[in-house]
């Protein structure tokens, strides 16, 4: 059996991976911080990023994503970050593929990402999307550096 750490580790490493050649070239996992727990990763200007793997990840319920969801918005307050995602690992999607791992967003965050306009309403409930689908809607907010467009 895997230790939560090693878990944690692995997961974690599997996003920085996907993130460093996807725009976000500074991307590294964060020491432990104990108390003041400021997300998974650094590197990423604005962002706080919350990873969860292994059984608990792949299997998680509505009631633990939300508990992630609130776990999160304490760690964006601790980062002074702007964002906060939650990624969550995909049974059967491998770290090799972790931009198709899920990323959760409160719905009035990927709101303001996509319009540039911050809803009156503080909608909290989670919004899922693929990492990768979240990277691009993160640039196209101005977070990170751009990816060239595909060739048509």
């Amino acid at each position: 059996m895997a230790r939560p750490r090693d878990i944690g580790t692995r997961t974690e490493t599997a996003v920085v991976r996907y993130l460093q050649p996807h725009g976000w070239p500074h991307a590294e996992r964060r020491s432990l911080r104990g108390a003041h727990d400021a997300g998974d990763i650094t590197g990423t200007p604005g962002i706080c990023w919350e990873i969860k793997g292994g059984d608990a990840a792949r299997n998680a319920s509505d009631l633990t994503i939300s508990r992630w969801m609130l776990e999160l918005a304490v760690e964006v307050t601790n980062a002074h970050a702007n964002i906060g995602v939650l990624v969550v690992q995909r049974a059967g999607i491998g770290p090799a593929n972790a931009g198709r791992w899920w990323a959760v967003m409160p719905a009035h965050q990927v709101i303001a990402l996509a319009t540039g306009v911050e809803p009156a309403l503080r909608m909290h409930w989670p919004v899922r999307m693929l990492l990768g689908d979240a990277a691009t809607l993160l640039h196209a907010a101005g977070y990170g550096q751009p990816q060239p467009a595909a060739a048509a």
